[in-house]
């Protein structure tokens, strides 16, 4: 090892993470940076709960709000939560950050996975990578970019399906992807939207915009029970 090796190696331990968490630059809303840069900021602030990524532009997203967010947020976790249970191999994440790819790494509400044979990995420091089969978002005051540069973003990266649900317009789009676009996956004549990729998983989107849960419960379990579901979940298993 040369002198400049031997020091450039003392001057590396000799610096703790605090150390460099100091040095970094904080993140702040609109900051354009690639997405290893903008990983290293953001692991640097564990009190900032929520940024993200979006084509190379950072998103801080203000403090949430009850009933345009944090409700919808749990219902929509409430009905993946039901059919994860029911489908092994499935796995639901709620929040997770999403290394996509250099320009992009979204927290999306919440997301579907397949676990063995689908399209992402969960790496060895504990993150998403690559693009999950199903991702959600409540877009509540964020439909700007949640249906602009975030669906795009999705698309480019192979998202099977996307679902939209924008609070204060009381719509609902689901999106999946067909040869390279998205196009929207319309309800059938008794105002129900069956997954592709999921089969079973069922969403009666009239009941969930009125708040009718009992009845977006109803609808998913007869996905659940359908034969289409039993096939999926013995060819999951392998």
């Amino acid at each position: 090892m040369n002198q400049t090796s031997v020091k450039n190696t003392k001057n590396l331990e000799q610096q703790t993470p605090s150390e460099d968490a100091e040095k970094m630059l904080p993140l702040e809303n609109g900051d354009r940076l690639s997405q290893p840069e903008f990983h290293d900021r953001y692991l640097a602030m564990p009190h900032v709960k929520k940024a993200e990524l979006i084509e190379g532009v950072v998103y801080m997203p203000s403090p949430v709000r009850f009933e345009p967010h944090a409700e919808p947020h749990s219902n929509i976790i409430g009905w993946l939560w039901n059919y994860r249970i029911a489908t092994p191999g499935v796995r639901l994440g709620d929040n997770a950050t999403v290394l996509l790819d250099g320009d992009n790494e979204p927290q999306p509400d919440a997301l579907l996975r397949i676990e063995n044979g689908g399209n992402s990995r969960i790496t060895d420091d504990d993150y998403v990578q690559g693009a999950p089969e199903l991702i959600v978002e409540i877009a509540a005051s964020t439909a700007s970019y949640d249906l602009h540069d975030q669906k795009k973003a999705y698309r480019r990266n192979g998202v099977q399906e996307y679902i939209v649900w924008q609070i204060n317009k009381k719509r609902l789009y689901w999106f999946r992807l067909d040869k390279g676009k998205y196009v929207s996956i319309q309800p059938d004549e008794n105002g129900v939207v069956h997954s592709v990729v999921f089969p079973g998983l069922r969403l009666a989107v009239a009941a969930l915009l009125e708040g009718d849960l009992a009845q977006v419960m109803r609808v998913l379990q007869e996905g659940i029970n359908s034969a289409e579901h039993g096939e999926f979940v013995k060819f999951l298993g392998g």
